[in-house]
C-alpha cells in the first residue's frame, strides 16, 4: 500500500472511530435520561401521557376534594389542544382562568419516597407574562396531595406585574407553620423557602424551557433547583422539612391560573446532571429523541 493510501486510510479510520465513540456517548446519555423517565406527555396525540409508569390518563375535575367526580380526559373548555403550535408539533394551550383542575395521578408517575427522594421535572412554557395572565397567582404546575403550601412541589408567577417566576418546594405544614397567622403565602417564613427569577425570559412569540431539579428530600440534604433554558437561576439548600404524601391523594396539577402554552411534560426518577439539563433542553425533536 502507498505511503498516500496508507495515510487515507488511517485518517478514515480515526474519524469513523471518533463518530463511533461520539455516537455511543449520546446514545448512552439518551439511554440514562430514557431509564429515568417515569412519565412524558407530547400533547401531540391527545392529553393522555405518551408514556407512564403510572396512569397515563389526564383527568379534570371541579375541585380538589370531589375525586369521586373527576372525568377522565380533558373536560374544561378553556384548555384546548392546539395543533401545530406546541414547541414540538403539539401543545396544550390555556385560555383562562377559571375553575376546576386537570392532572396526572402522582402514584408511580412520580418516585415519591418517604426516606430519600430525588426527581427532576421538565416542560416549555409560551406566554408575555404581563400581557396574558389575569391578576392573581399562577402555577404552571403543582405537585401535592393537599396544596401549595403542605407537602408541595410547584413553579409559579406571583400575583402582580412585574412578575417574578418561582420555585417552591414546601414541606408539610405542621412543621414549617405549626402556628398559623395570616396567608401563608405572605409569611415570611414561607417566602425564605422560595427560590426566584426577576425579569424571567418569557415571551408570547417565543418557547422557555423549564427545569425542576430535586433531591434527598426527606433526609437532612434536601436541596432543589430551578433551572431555565439550560441554565441555573436559584438553589435552596438545606431542606430538612419532611414531605408526607397520602399518595393515593397526590397529583399532577397543569395550569392552575395559568393562560398561555405549555408543552413535552416529562419527569424523571432521580435529579439531572447539568449535561442531562442541557441535553432536554438543546433535544432537536423533545423527549421523543430518547425514546426513540
Amino acid at each position: 500500500m502507498s505511503y498516500y493510501k496508507t495515510t487515507l486510510f488511517r485518517l478514515l479510520l480515526g474519524s469513523a472511530t471518533l463518530l463511533f465513540f461520539n455516537s455511543c456517548k449520546t446514545d448512552t446519555g439518551y439511554a440514562d435520561l430514557k431509564a429515568a423517565l417515569t412519565l412524558y406527555a407530547s400533547f401531540d396525540q391527545g392529553v393522555d401521557a405518551d408514556f407512564a409508569l403510572g396512569d397515563k390518563h389526564l383527568y379534570t375535575v371541579p375541585n380538589r376534594k370531589a375525586r369521586d367526580s373527576a372525568q377522565v380526559g380533558l373536560h374544561k373548555p378553556d384548555i384546548q389542544i392546539n395543533k401545530g403550535k406546541g414547541r414540538f408539533g403539539d401543545g396544550l394551550l390555556f385560555t383562562e382562568r377559571s375553575k376546576g383542575y386537570i392532572y396526572y395521578p402522582s402514584k408511580d408517575n412520580i418516585s415519591y419516597n418517604t426516606t430519600d427522594w430525588s426527581g427532576a421535572i421538565s416542560f416549555w412554557l409560551q406566554l408575555d407574562p404581563a400581557t396574558d395572565l389575569e391578576p392573581g397567582y399562577c402555577d404552571p404546575i403543582q405537585i401535592t396531595d393537599v396544596s401549595y403550601n403542605d407537602a408541595a412541589i410547584w413553579v409559579d408567577f406571583t400575583k402582580e406585574n412585574p412578575r417574578d417566576f418561582r420555585l417552591g418546594v414546601i414541606g408539610d405544614r405542621n412543621v414549617w407553620n405549626p402556628n398559623p397567622k395570616g396567608p401563608d403565602n405572605e409569611n415570611p417564613i414561607f417566602n425564605k423557602k422560595l427560590t426566584g427569577v426577576k425579569n424571567p425570559p418569557f415571551g408570547s412569540d417565543v418557547w422557555t424551557h423549564i427545569l425542576i431539579n430535586f433531591s434527598n428530600l426527606n433526609t437532612p440534604q434536601g436541596k432543589a433547583s430551578l433551572y431555565m433554558n439550560g441554565e441555573l437561576k436559584g438553589t435552596r439548600s438545606n431542606i430538612t422539612t419532611p414531605f408526607t404524601w397520602d399518595l393515593e391523594l397526590s397529583n399532577i396539577y397543569l395550569g392552575l391560573g395559568y393562560i398561555g402554552m405549555m408543552d413535552e411534560l416529562s419527569i424523571f426518577n432521580r435529579s439531572l446532571t447539568d449535561p442531562e439539563i442541557k441535553t432536554l433542553y438543546t433535544l432537536e425533536n423533545g423527549v421523543h429523541s430518547i425514546l426513540n
